[in-house]
């Protein structure tokens, strides 16, 4: 495979990044003025922020982790226990999301009672379901790609 055959995907990955890193940027200042609006919740905006940042880190270890896994591909090593690694810790990462945003349910829950907006909820719910979509399909390309390197070493061995 040619050098740089990846950029598009590249590209995607740091497409992903750009609105949570927004995010990570105007999140506080609509916290703020949330709390300010509605002050039977201000209590809750520090851990709104806390799940948004450990949410975003999380989110952003997993990108990294992908374009980890791209440059394995430009380099010819995309069949290495390097790569088998790098699934594993997008899987944990997926996870740890997951894990996150069913914790912060009740928050969101909160939330939608007081400003009447069901949808805060599903969008949560939305998230959940992706974030484990993805950490099921890591987990399955890693057992793959575990079992393609195992066979590889064991025809390699036969030679």
């Amino acid at each position: 495979m040619k050098r740089g055959s990846t950029l598009f995907l590249k590209m995607a990955v740091f497409l992903m990044g750009a609105p949570i890193v927004a995010l990570c940027i105007f999140f506080p200042i609509v916290a703020m003025k949330a709390a300010a609006h509605y002050p039977e919740l201000a209590y809750s905006q520090y851990p709104a922020l806390i799940g948004v940042y450990a949410t975003a880190a999380a989110f952003f270890v997993a990108l990294y982790q992908a374009l980890k896994l791209l440059g394995y591909i430009d380099k010819n090593i995309a069949f290495s226990d390097r790569s088998v690694l790098a699934l594993k810790k997008i899987k944990c990462c997926a996870i740890t999301i997951s894990i996150l945003f069913v914790a912060g349910l009740p928050l969101l829950y909160l939330f939608a009672e007081v400003d009447d907006a069901p949808g805060v909820i599903l969008i949560g719910l939305v998230i959940i379901f992706a974030s484990t979509v993805i950490a099921v399909f890591a987990a399955v390309l890693q057992k793959l790609l575990q079992d393609a390197i195992d066979i590889k070493s064991e025809n390699d061995l036969t030679v």
